[in-house]
């Protein structure tokens, strides 16, 4: 992992600050890696910084943490199925474009650059 993340996620409350050596080198807990890889994998399923921050406090917490953490996924879930079924749209809109591409006169205007201003005017 990129030290600059690292740091990053310092600056952002995520890690704990660590100690310093006498040199000044950051000296990390035995658990920093496994924080970061929380961090990580939280990221990589569309957690926010700020969604993993509370996140990271219910770990902490522990008690009654599950149907807390369930109703964060559960709200996630929704979200990607929001961006899912908006990405789908956005796919057949853009086939439908290239198509009437395919179809056009060499001569004729663009469809696809005619569309977009169209939605712009609209």
């Amino acid at each position: 992992m990129n030290v600059q993340t690292v740091r990053y996620y310092e600056r952002r409350g995520l890690m704990p600050r660590p100690a310093r050596s006498p040199a000044g080198y950051r000296q990390y807990r035995p658990d920093a890696t496994d924080r970061v890889t929380f961090i990580k994998r939280a990221q990589d399923l569309g957690f926010s910084l700020e969604e993993i921050t509370e996140l990271l406090a219910l770990r902490a917490r522990e008690v009654s943490a599950c149907a807390v953490v369930e109703t964060r996924t559960r709200d996630k879930i929704a979200t990607v199925n929001r961006k899912i079924a908006e990405l789908e749209r956005m796919k057949r809109t853009l086939k439908r474009l290239a198509a009437k591409c395919q179809a056009r006169e060499p001569t004729s205007e663009c469809p696809i650059l005619e569309a977009l201003e169209e939605a712009r005017d609209a």
